[in-house]
């Protein structure tokens, strides 16, 4: 028992100097933070961008409150931006993030706030699915917009919010939808169906697909029986858009209650709309799963 102690004793030691020798012979942690965020630098411009957040991060790490520790944090959340993928996104969103809260007054904070809103962009749901992120991204470009008027990436920024209220937008479209299509005629949820169509048109004024939300208003009342609603609708849609190719889905004759739906799976019902594109009716009804 008293021989075993030395050599457990000797052999950790030797354990912790390799390790520690392995840490100290690391080139990097030999680099002045300039000499690193050069190297970052060169690294970024051949898109090396795993290999270049090392040497961005020392440079950080080593002068945190120097303009070269500055600019290597910043490049590092560039890094993990350029290489891509939700998981880099959410850290480089953080790293952003992380740049505002210590140099909030930077000449470059325009630049990182326009980052975390992309970056949550990136990560966007498609249209049938939980848009809490979306709505993030568009809150974080709209406080570039307000905090940063003048900014240069305010215009890109714009660019991107786009398409970010175009999600949304076809998210709201989706829900609706959802509601026409299994509820009973009369029923008062066709009402919620049209309150939200209606809603979509005056908060998205810019959605590039307004003329099948107007069709659904006017289908949604038609099936809900509100025939004076219905033919408002459906006049508006005719004289709006003359050459859609919606206008084929709108009733022949007003106030006429759809027939009873039939006992067939969920993937079936709806069968009054039949000239329906099928890809887009599958969208639908599943958004509103």
């Amino acid at each position: 028992m008293k021989h075993w102690f030395p050599r457990f004793t000797f052999a950790l030691a030797a354990l912790l100097a390799a390790c520690g020798g392995g840490v100290q012979n690391d080139p990097i942690l030999k680099l002045s933070a300039i000499e690193a965020l050069e190297e970052g630098k060169r690294l970024m411009e051949e898109k090396k961008y795993r290999l270049a957040r090392k040497y961005l991060v020392h440079s950080f790490e080593v002068e945190p409150n120097s303009p070269a520790g500055r600019d290597g944090l910043l490049l590092a959340s560039d890094a993990l931006y350029l290489v891509g993928g939700f998981d880099s996104y959410v850290e480089a969103e953080t790293r952003y993030r992380d740049f505002l809260n210590r140099f909030p007054t930077s000449d470059k904070a325009d630049y990182a706030q326009f980052r975390v809103a992309s970056s949550l962009a990136k990560r966007m749901e498609k249209p049938n699915r939980d848009q809490q992120t979306t709505r993030k991204a568009l809150s974080e470009f709209r406080d570039l917009q307000r905090l940063y008027p003048t900014s240069p990436y305010a215009s890109e920024a714009q660019e991107e919010m786009k398409a970010v209220l175009e999600n949304l937008a076809e998210h709201e479209f989706v829900v609706a939808v959802f509601y026409y299509r299994f509820a009973r005629a009369r029923s008062t949820i066709l009402g919620s169906a049209i309150e939200r169509l209606e809603q979509l048109l005056e908060d998205y004024p810019s959605y590039s697909q307004r003329d099948k939300v107007q069709a659904y208003i006017c289908l949604s009342a038609n099936k809900a029986l509100m025939v004076e609603k219905a033919t408002e609708a459906c006049e508006a849609m005719r004289n709006e858009f003359p050459d859609s190719s919606y206008l084929k889905k709108l009733p022949k004759k007003l106030n006429e209650a759809p027939p009873p739906p039939k006992a067939k799976a969920a993937s079936d019902e709806g069968s009054d709309d039949e000239s329906e594109d099928k890809g887009e009716a599958a969208t639908e009804e599943e958004g509103g799963r």
